[in-house]
C-alpha cells in the first residue's frame, strides 16, 4: 500500500503547490498566466515520467497498478489541496470550488499523472541502467 500512496501524495502536493503559486503568480501578473501554467503542468508531468522510469528500472512488483490508484489518489489530493491553497493565500476561494475539484480536475490531474508514468514505465523497459551494448555472442567478451 505505501508505494502508490506515497507516489500519490507527492504529486497531489507537488499539483497542488505548483496550482497555487500559478494562481497567486496571475493575480499580479496576468500576463504570464499561460507560461506559468504550462511550466507547472511540465514539472508534474516529469516527475511523474522519471518517477515511473526509475520504478521499471527497481523492478517493483505491478508497477502499472501501483500508478494507477497513485493517478487516483493524486488527482483527488491535488484538487482538495488546491481549494485550501488558493483559499488560504490567493483568494476566498470557498467550498464551492471543491465539486469541481474533486471532478474534472481531479480526472485532469489523474491523467496527467497517469500517462506520464506509463511511459516512464515503457521506457525503462527499453532502457536498462548498468547494461552494455554488446556486438557479438557472449564467447567474444
Amino acid at each position: 500500500m505505501g508505494t502508490w500512496l506515497l507516489r500519490g501524495g507527492v504529486l497531489a502536493v507537488v499539483h497542488a503547490a505548483g496550482q497555487t503559486v500559478a494562481a497567486a503568480f496571475t493575480v499580479r501578473h496576468p500576463a504570464a498566466q499561460t507560461t506559468l501554467a504550462a511550466i507547472v503542468l511540465g514539472v508534474l508531468v516529469s516527475v511523474a515520467a522519471v518517477w515511473g522510469l526509475v520504478d521499471r528500472w527497481r523492478e517493483l512488483p505491478r508497477p502499472e497498478m501501483t500508478w494507477l490508484l497513485a493517478a487516483l489518489v493524486a488527482g483527488w489530493g491535488a484538487g482538495v489541496l488546491g481549494v485550501i491553497g488558493r483559499a488560504a493565500i490567493v483568494d476566498q476561494t470557498g467550498a464551492s470550488e471543491l465539486g469541481s475539484a474533486l471532478t474534472g480536475g481531479a480526472a485532469f490531474t489523474a491523467l496527467l499523472v497517469f500517462v506520464p508514468a506509463a511511459l516512464g514505465l515503457l521506457a525503462g523497459t527499453w532502457i536498462k541502467p548498468g547494461r552494455r551494448a554488446t556486438t557479438g555472442s557472449p564467447a567474444d567478451d
